[in-house]
C-alpha cells in the first residue's frame, strides 16, 4: 500500500481552504526579500546582486518554516494563529532553519548539477528536515538524521511524490511563461517570481508538510503498543 496515496488531493483541499492565509504569509516574505535585494543592488552593484541572491535563498527557507507552521495550524479546519503569530512561532527556530537550509541547498544543488539522480536521492531522504526543526524542535544536525529515520521504508513513495511535484511545477512554469510572453522581460520576470513565491510555493510546502505528517503517523502506528487481550474466563 502506498503510504502517500492521495496526498496531492489532501494537499489541494487544504490549500484551497486556506490559500489566502498562505498567500499573505508568502507575500510578506516576498516583499521583504525583494526590497532588501533591490536596496543591496542599488548600493553595492554586482556584489549587491550576489548578496541579494543569498538573501532570496534564506528567504525561501524562512517562508518554508512559516508555511509549515501555518499548515500545522490549519489542519484542524481553521486558522487559529494570525500571520504575525505564525512568524512569531517560527522566529526562535529561524537560525536552525537557515543553517539546515544552507546545508540542504549546497548538497542537493551540487547533486542536481552533477548527476541529477544523487540530488533527487538527497532531496528524498531529507524531505522532512525543515518540518523536523519546525514541528519537533530538532537541531540542525539532528534534523537530518530524523528525516532519514522517517523516510526509511517509504523512500520510493517519497521519491515518486517529489518527481510528481517537479512535473507539476514544470507544467505550471511552462503555462505561466506562455501567458507572460506579451509582457516586457522585466515585468514578466517580476510577475513570474511573484506567482512562484506567493501561489505555487505555498502549495509545494503544503504537499511536503503533509508527506511529513503521513510518515510521522506511520511511525506512531508502528510503535504503538498492541492492545491487551483479556483472557476468556
Amino acid at each position: 500500500m502506498n503510504l502517500l496515496s492521495g496526498v496531492f488531493g489532501e494537499s489541494w483541499e487544504l490549500y484551497k481552504k486556506n490559500w489566502a492565509h498562505f498567500a499573505l504569509i508568502a507575500l510578506l516574505v516576498f516583499v521583504v526579500v525583494a526590497a532588501i535585494g533591490v536596496l543591496l543592488s542599488l548600493v553595492l552593484g554586482r556584489v549587491g546582486d550576489v548578496l541579494g541572491a543569498i538573501v532570496s535563498f534564506v528567504g525561501w527557507y524562512w517562508l518554508q518554516g512559516a508555511l509549515i507552521e501555518a499548515v500545522r495550524d490549519v489542519r484542524d479546519g481553521r486558522a487559529d494563529l494570525s500571520v504575525s503569530e505564525t512568524f512569531g512561532r517560527v522566529r526562535p527556530r529561524l537560525g536552525s532553519i537557515i543553517g539546515a537550509g544552507i546545508l540542504l541547498g549546497l548538497a542537493i544543488g551540487i547533486g542536481l548539477v552533477l548527476f541529477i539522480v544523487p540530488g533527487l536521492f538527497l532531496l528524498t531522504i531529507w524531505i522532512a528536515v525543515i518540518p523536523a526543526i519546525v514541528l519537533e524542535n530538532r537541531g540542525v544536525g539532528e534534523s537530518f538524521g530524523r528525516s532519514r529515520e522517517l523516510v526509511r521504508g517509504s523512500g520510493w513513495n517519497v521519491f515518486g511524490t517529489i518527481v510528481l511535484t517537479i512535473l507539476i511545477l514544470l507544467v505550471v512554469w511552462f503555462a505561466l511563461n506562455l501567458i507572460l510572453v506579451p509582457l516586457a522581460d522585466w515585468l514578466a520576470g517580476l510577475v513570474g517570481q511573484l506567482v512562484n513565491s506567493v501561489i505555487i510555493g505555498p502549495f509545494v510546502v503544503t504537499v511536503w508538510t503533509l508527506v511529513y505528517y503521513r510518515l510521522k503517523t506511520r511511525e506512531e502506528t508502528a510503535t504503538a503498543p498492541a492492545p491487551e487481550i483479556e483472557p476468556v474466563t
